[in-house]
């Protein structure tokens, strides 16, 4: 018997199909079966799947004599399945390398739980990437199993079957099935969830959802989106033959009437002439449903009310919108204004010798080598006043109590970055940031250049996207020293760079520290505190991995090294640190597996 039982149903994807069934072939835990139902498909998907089939033993496929939807598609391949878990993948999504082991792995520290939640990230047609943006629900749910009592916030999820794993004993138990109709998933999801005794999170990216520029059945204008009406129906019904669940009626009420406005609201899911029916069925359907005693409040109290009310609410929201959007327009001229006259005020001003301004990675606090050269200033040249640019009060975080710090833009920023001797930053400062005669732009860069960079982008119009490279230049141009790591960078910024600066062999400052001997005032080197700090024993040795970003792949990030296999590999005398490239670290990549090790 399989761990895991994959059922994909099939409808004119002959495009994606294959990539879908290699995602899941090509996985590294093997111990599965694909049971792919083509639901009469009128395009090449199923030769495709008897194709895979027939060199595949995992892969069976059930030919539909007439389509029945995606529902019952799914139903059809149920009775099938002999895996302890059931998974659903759409047959134009994709699973990421090394999903099915982690979803393994995590399966049997829980105990064999009844659902299995795991994470997903949106992938773009025009190549984007963004992870879900609730991902932090999952790391929230903590090592062990809960019920959605217990932690509710997971009910705030994509209420969708695809972004979880079932134990098919669960499911045979209560006798789950799919129903026909557009949002099939919500008569699933919903009993389910609420259901399940032990519930497991995750909190890793093992699915790819494709976000399709045209062919999304949920996009269409249809008013097949009137199944919602019916769906929820067979929510309220489950509930009412599960007494136990009752307390969840004010929860599902206020959510039905979320789920359908939120429909209502989008200009192409109804035509025109349907809205205000829509409307009527859903305010009707809200109203049957109303638990005694419920406070109805917030977006969902327009359905107690008539439809002109709700029409007239939508158009006063976008004329208020309109509004503050003009208004904001004027009051950023105006503070643009401002700031220019501060500049030119204080420009008049001598400059101050001993006032350096330090910013890194685009104002985010102390960070980088600019830190670095930070530090060792204060200790050999306490004359000079550091102060540092950050973004705004939510990088305060990353600034020490003793360290001086100004906000961008504000006039006291603007006022120092008029008379500051010294700049010194990994990344360029504004265009709009003037350079004095006299003053000293210090750039410490971010690394080893290991991608094309500045001038050498023009030659590369795919890396170059996006990009000014004119502009960078111009920027650059501020330059007067560009400190250096190694040989291969000082080579590779002059080129790339071609501005009058001069190269300083400094080394990576914010690197070497970490392996010099040397020790600081309380006796501990810079490398045994970051070991203290990260809990990493005295004796291990410790190996860096810090991928940057790929200038070939859109979003930047690539899986080149199997991060598992190289950490089992390197022993037990050994850590390995992962640190993403910054532009990453709060994208898609750190949901790939880094998580698990």
């Amino acid at each position: 018997m399989p761990r895991f039982s994959i059922i994909v149903p099939v409808f004119k994807v002959q495009g994606f199909l294959r990539e879908c069934l290699d995602s899941v072939l090509e996985q590294s835990f093997a111990d599965f079966e694909v049971i792919a139902v083509d639901d009469r498909s009128p395009d090449g998907s199923g030769a495709i799947l008897d194709e895979y089939a027939a060199r595949d033993p995992r892969v069976t496929v059930l030919h539909l004599p007439e389509n029945v939807g995606l529902g019952r598609a799914r139903n059809a391949g149920l009775p099938h399945a002999t895996g302890d878990y059931l998974l659903f993948l759409d047959s134009d999504d994709t699973l990421t390398p090394g999903a099915l082991g982690a979803m393994a792995d995590r399966l049997a520290e829980t105990d064999d739980p009844d659902v299995l939640v795991f994470d997903y990230a949106r992938t773009y047609w025009w190549g984007g990437t963004r992870r879900n943006v609730l991902a932090e629900v999952l790391t929230e749910a903590g090592d062990g199993t809960f019920t959605a009592a217990g932690h509710p916030r997971i009910l705030d999820l994509l209420m969708v079957v695809w972004n979880k794993a079932y134990r098919r004993a669960y499911v045979a138990q209560h006798d789950f099935r799919f129903p026909p109709g557009y949002y099939e998933d919500t008569p699933w999801t919903f009993p389910v969830m609420l259901s399940a005794g032990r519930i497991a999170a995750l909190d890793r990216i093992c699915l790819n959802y494709r976000q399709r520029r045209q062919g999304n059945i949920l996009s269409t204008t249809s008013r097949k989106h009137f199944d919602i009406h019916d769906q929820y129906e067979r929510v309220f019904a489950y509930v009412d033959q599960h007494p136990e669940l009752t307390a969840w009626r004010p929860f599902l009420h206020r959510k039905m009437g979320e789920h359908c406005l939120d429909i209502l609201a989008k200009p192409d899911r109804l035509p025109p002439t349907d809205k205000a029916e829509f409307f009527r069925r859903t305010a009707e359907l809200f109203r049957r449903h109303t638990p005694e005693g419920a406070r109805v409040d917030g977006e969902v109290s327009v359905l107690t009310g008539p439809y002109p009310v709700y029409v007239a609410r939508r158009q006063a929201g976008r004329a208020g919108r309109e509004l503050a959007r003009r208004g904001l327009q004027v009051r950023r001229a105006a503070a643009g204004r401002v700031k220019r006259g501060v500049f030119t005020v204080h420009a008049g001003r001598p400059l101050d010798p001993h006032l350096v301004l330090y910013s890194a990675f685009s104002h985010r606090g102390v960070l980088g080598d600019p830190a670095a050269v930070y530090y060792k200033a204060r200790e050999i040249a306490p004359r000079l006043r550091g102060v540092w640019v950050v973004r705004d009060a939510a990088d305060r975080a990353l600034v020490p109590d003793d360290v001086e710090h100004v906000l961008l833009d504000s006039p006291a920023h603007h006022r120092l970055a008029a008379r500051a001797g010294f700049f010194v930053n990994n990344v360029n400062w504004p265009g709009t940031l003037v350079k004095r005669p006299g003053s000293v732009h210090i750039h410490t860069h971010q690394g080893t250049p290991l991608k094309h960079m500045g001038a050498d982008l023009l030659s590369k119009p795919g890396a170059r996207l996006g990009v000014d490279v004119p502009q960078m230049l111009r920027r650059a141009d501020r330059w007067d020293h560009s400190l250096v790591a190694n040989r291969h960078s000082e080579l590779v910024w002059e080129r790339a760079y071609p501005c009058h600066f001069t190269s300083a062999r400094t080394g990576s400052p914010r690197n070497d520290i970490l392996v010099r001997t040397a020790l600081d005032g309380s006796g501990t080197t810079a490398g045994e505190a970051f070991r203290t700090r990260h809990g990493i024993p005295a004796h291990h040795r410790v190996v860096l991995y810090a991928p940057t970003r790929r200038d070939y792949r859109r979003g930047g990030h690539i899986d080149r090294i199997d991060l598992a296999r190289l950490a089992t590999d390197l022993g037990d005398d050994h850590t390995l640190v992962v640190r993403l490239h910054p532009s990453l670290a709060t994208g898609p990549a750190r949901g790939l597996g880094l998580t698990e090790l």
